[in-house]
């Protein structure tokens, strides 16, 4: 079960960052992912009323994508948002106890590490994927490099991700990349414009597919 979410997630190779999006607007803007073929979607515990949304989501559009959770500090939050629904749990941070809690679940393990020695670790701690978090400090070098001595720890950089480096982080082995503000573009959800915010997941999309048949 946790291997074929695992799949789900990196078949399209996006996870979107849906962060405190108004509570009133958040299913249509899931809706529009959905539909543009990003396979993941990260609901950060700083939003309001998460856990139904979650709940929501994974009722409505679980056949489609993986509904997780994201900015997870701690186990007792993690658990939290598995008791919602969530199949994954993202974190910025490496912290053993939310690793810990997810397994204990079935769930996916997705923390937050900036340093070869966080990569490490993560991995021998039971994390599914790592998160390189932020991406942007770091750049597609770091993960070309460290993958070197640690290829067989899947990566996935998030922070600061946009169409124009989606490739390069691609290319330089990233199994996945996580989008935020790039992504849920402001404009397109304050004019409810779903039928561009979907044209623009496409993208996205597009790209990470693109990349991976160049490599």
């Amino acid at each position: 079960m946790k291997h074929e979410l695992l799949t789900k997630i990196l078949d399209s190779g996006v996870v979107a960052v849906v962060r405190r999006i108004d509570k009133e607007k958040v299913m249509d803007v899931i809706a529009a992912l959905v539909e543009g073929g990003i396979t993941g979607i990260e609901m950060t515990m700083d939003s309001d009323d998460v856990l139904n949304t979650i709940t929501k989501a994974k009722q409505e559009f679980g056949d489609r994508a993986v509904i997780g959770a994201g900015t997870v500090l701690d186990g007792e939050s993690a658990k939290l948002a598995i008791q919602a629904g969530a199949e994954f749990i993202f974190a910025p941070t490496l912290s053993q106890q939310t690793i810990a809690v997810s397994n204990r679940y079935g769930k996916i393990a997705i923390p937050g590490v900036f340093t070869p020695t966080e990569i490490l670790q993560a991995h021998e701690w039971g994390a599914d994927l790592v998160k390189v978090f932020p991406a942007n400090v770091l750049g597609s070098q770091f993960i070309k490099d460290v993958r070197g001595p640690l290829g067989h720890i899947p990566m996935m950089p998030t922070g600061g991700i946009h169409l124009g480096n989606v490739e390069e982080y691609i290319k330089a082995g990233a199994v996945a990349v996580g989008v935020g503000g790039s992504l849920l573009n402001k404009e397109f959800i304050q004019n409810e414009d779903w039928a561009q915010l979907t044209a623009l997941a496409k993208q996205y999309v597009e790209k990470v597919k693109a990349s991976r048949e160049s490599k």
